[in-house]
């Protein structure tokens, strides 16, 4: 019986296929004390586990950089990177070794509740992407507990289909069958090891639009939806599947009309990604003759070879925080920066690439404060800007860097949630500081631009004070919103207030963006509407000319700039600054 199932969706296109399932990977646990005599013996069965698994992730690794570049995404080897961190964490194995030693519980039983523990500091990060690397740890932790219990792999091998039914027979036409994958969860091992496979597009009962399996998904421009709950429990082994990676539904068992309409959906999705290709080396230019430069969004140096490839004309947002990930005190120094950023720069070829200074907070891993340190609300604490400030040599470390890379190429610059003018003046006198320490020591560094991000209320409504510092801003939306309509987007029971087109939103985004072209300075937005194609016209219309999205987004983005008449949507856009209701307005524009 045809029912569907519904989610996020993270990847777009539609995948049509026979359902592969992958068992769930939780590991039944035993919990029981040890003999102290044993303390010895168990912290060596934890060591062998988790060294099996590093020596795994190793040989993955190993198996990536003999792939070619089409063949393994970089936010693949990125992952990995990830989890071996995690695997190599102090926080996570002298937190086993005390539940070992001091409680005495057995190897497993210290496993998990360690893994409980460092959890539930996940969850209360704020920022998105941070908290979603709690999977990472999960995953993480199933592998040693996996290998400590010589458990096979989860994955169910398909099997010989069932009777074909009318909707077989349609799919059927050639001999290989295509296969979609279902699971609770995918790690970035599991998702190299299918890369070979014939999988065609991605379902998980969890995740967010930043989770590792939606951003390899994105990568690999294959159809997926996370988040869709009990997909593993409802779907069957073999059972024919839909998945509408636009809409985020899954469709289990559908008729022969729902799969003749999907096939239909997919054949003109393919032939929209093939004139979208075609557009790669056009550039952004609108009707009435506009340039509008399209930006990357990247989390890791490796990233910048890919978004060169999709057409970027160059990196807007670089967030650097990833290097900070997870090094429990021990953040990266001078020399690891500076040879990150360069190659973000080289990988660019002379495009500009724009470095974010650290966006963490006293809630994040890397954060070195005492635990007895307690932060009710993070999001309003000590975050990006007001972290660095509060430890100037860690500040210093990071700028002596990134001035460093802008021998190779040109660099801005950009700074976090600035709101205050005492934050401005005290964050460019480290930056000449860092530039005379440079020289002190004889060492070469290149000139940048300098940009602050546009990110609370405080800071849009004094935009001209921000001008009068800095060469270029960059508003991220997404922040801005949340700040905004004091909204926490992983709240669910008021993320449904979260309104990109609420009337504020749009008056501070259309202000800053007019003060700023008054001015004759550079904005760009780097939030998700950069990449959102339903904000586009809208955005060419408030006069913004420089988008920042992630490089899957890039072509879509373009083909709305080439049809787009920017002088005509101007007086558009006035109109949906003054209405109650702009949403309305966007769409009848549609």
């Amino acid at each position: 019986m045809t029912f569907s199932l519904h989610g996020l969706p993270v990847a777009r296109g539609v995948a049509i296929g026979r359902a592969v399932l992958m068992a769930s990977s939780r590991v039944e646990v035993a919990h029981y004390f040890i003999e102290p005599e044993r303390i010895a013996s168990e912290i060596d069965r934890l060591r062998s586990g988790r060294n099996a698994v590093i020596d795994e992730l190793h040989r993955l690794q190993l198996s990536v950089a003999q792939m070619g570049p089409n063949d393994a995404p970089h936010e693949l080897s990125a992952m990995l990177d990830v989890h071996l961190m995690l695997l190599q964490d102090e926080a996570l194995t002298s937190g086993v070794k005390h539940w070992i030693t001091d409680r005495l519980y057995n190897a497993e039983w210290a496993l998990t509740t360690q893994l409980e523990i460092i959890a539930r500091q996940f969850d209360e990060m704020e920022d998105e992407y941070l908290r979603e690397r709690k999977a990472d740890l999960e995953q993480v932790v199933e592998r040693i507990l996996r290998y400590m219990k010589g458990v096979a792999s989860p994955v169910a091998p398909p099997t010989t289909p069932r009777r074909k039914t009318q909707q077989d027979l349609l799919l059927d036409d050639t001999v290989d069958v295509p296969l979609v994958l279902i699971a609770h969860d995918l790690s970035p091992a599991d998702m190299l090891q299918f890369k070979q496979s014939v999988f065609a597009g991605f379902v998980t009962d969890v995740g967010g639009k930043t989770s590792h399996t939606a951003i390899v998904a994105r990568s690999m421009d294959i159809p997926a939806v996370v988040g869709a709950r009990a997909a593993s429990q409802l779907v069957r082994q073999d059972d024919w599947v839909i998945i509408d990676g636009d809409a985020g539904v899954v469709i289990v068992d559908p008729s022969a009309i729902i799969l003749a309409e999907y096939g239909f959906k997919q054949r003109q999705g393919e032939l929209e990604r093939e004139r979208l290709a075609r557009l790669r080396h056009t550039p952004a230019i609108t009707l009435d003759g506009e340039r509008i430069e399209l930006l990357a969004n990247i989390e890791m140096p490796d990233d910048a070879p890919g978004a060169f490839k999709a057409g970027a004309a160059g990196v807007g947002l670089f967030r650097s925080e990833f290097l900070f990930m997870g090094r429990q005190g021990h953040l990266p120094d001078e020399e690891e920066q500076y040879q990150a950023y360069r190659r973000a720069v080289l990988g660019m070829e002379g495009l500009p690439v724009t470095i974010r200074t650290v966006d963490v907070g006293a809630d994040k891993p890397l954060d070195r404060a005492t635990k007895d340190e307690a932060h009710l609300n993070p999001a309003l604490g000590l975050r990006a800007i007001r972290w660095s400030l509060a430890d100037p040599a860690m500040f210093r470390t990071q700028l002596r860097a990134i001035l460093r890379a802008a021998v190779h190429g040109p660099v801005n610059l950009l700074i976090p949630m600035l709101a205050h003018g005492s934050e401005i003046r005290q964050t460019l006198s480290l930056i000449d500081f860092a530039r005379a320490e440079l020289d002190n020591r004889g060492v070469a560094h290149g000139a940048v631009q300098l940009g602050a991000m546009i990110e609370v209320p405080a800071a849009a409504l004094t935009v001209r004070m921000f001008l009068r510092y800095f060469d270029f801003l960059s508003i991220g939306t997404n922040d801005l919103i949340q700040y905004t309509l004091a909204i926490d987007r992983a709240d669910e029971s008021v993320a449904h207030l979260y309104d990109p087109l609420h009337p504020a939103v749009l008056r501070l985004l259309a202000d800053t963006i007019a003060e700023c072209r008054a001015q004759g300075k550079g904005v760009s937005v780097c939030g998700e509407m950069a990449g959102d194609v339903q904000f586009t016209r809208l955005l060419l219309g408030l006069g913004l000319r420089s988008f920042s999205m992630h490089p899957a987004q890039i072509l879509a983005v373009k083909q709305e700039v080439l049809r787009a008449d920017a002088g005509k949507l101007a007086a558009w856009a006035q109109q949906v600054l003054t209405t109650e209701d702009p949403a309305a307005l966007l769409l009848a524009k549609g």
